[in-house]
Formats: C-alpha cells, sequence, structure tokens
C-alpha cells in the first residue's frame, strides 16, 4: 500500500513539473516587437504560443529551429569581433597619440 501511494505520488510530481510554467522576461526594440507582433496577428498566434513552440522545437533538437540558434550565436560572436576590434583599434590610436616622435 505504501509503495502504491509513493508511485501515484512520483506519478503526480511528475505531472507537476510537466504542467508548470516558468516566466520569461526578455527585451525587443521597438521595431521587432511591432513586426513579429504584426506577423503573429496575421496567424492568430500570441508571442507566448510562439516562443513555447520554438522553444520545445530547440529543446528536440530541430533542424530549423537549431539553424536559427545558430544564426543568432554567429550574429553575437561578429558583434562581439567589432567590438575588440573597434575597442584594439581605439588602444592603438590612444598609444600612438602618446609617443612623442619628435622628442
Amino acid at each position: 500500500m505504501e509503495l502504491e501511494a509513493e508511485a501515484v505520488s512520483d506519478q503526480f510530481k511528475r505531472l507537476v513539473d510537466l504542467e508548470t510554467k516558468k516566466s520569461v522576461h526578455i527585451n525587443l526594440t521597438r521595431a521587432a516587437h511591432s513586426e513579429y507582433k504584426k506577423t503573429l496577428f496575421d496567424y492568430s498566434l500570441s508571442m507566448q504560443e510562439v516562443f513555447e513552440t520554438f522553444a520545445t522545437m530547440v529543446g528536440e533538437g530541430d533542424p530549423g529551429a537549431m539553424s536559427i540558434v545558430q544564426e543568432a550565436y554567429r550574429l553575437k560572436r561578429e558583434k562581439a569581433v567589432r567590438s575588440i576590434t573597434k575597442k584594439e583599434a581605439e588602444n592603438l590610436y590612444d598609444v600612438i597619440s602618446e609617443i612623442e616622435p619628435f622628442k
């Protein structure tokens, strides 16, 4: 009897874990938000529905969703490289400006 109650409790816990929602907060530019919302409106979809579908697809390793993740990663790396390159250029100019060649 005790084992049966424990099994039911485990099943209930798994069901609760499956149905428990996590809250996610994101920031979008006004333009991205506006265009995204307009597009979803055409399909009668909410942002929540699309984000949840996308998250599930990524979790399952869907090739289309993973290509979006990989593209986001590529863009992030490019931005970081541009930022580093710009900072290095600024540092180089700072060093050059401190050198007094006619001293």
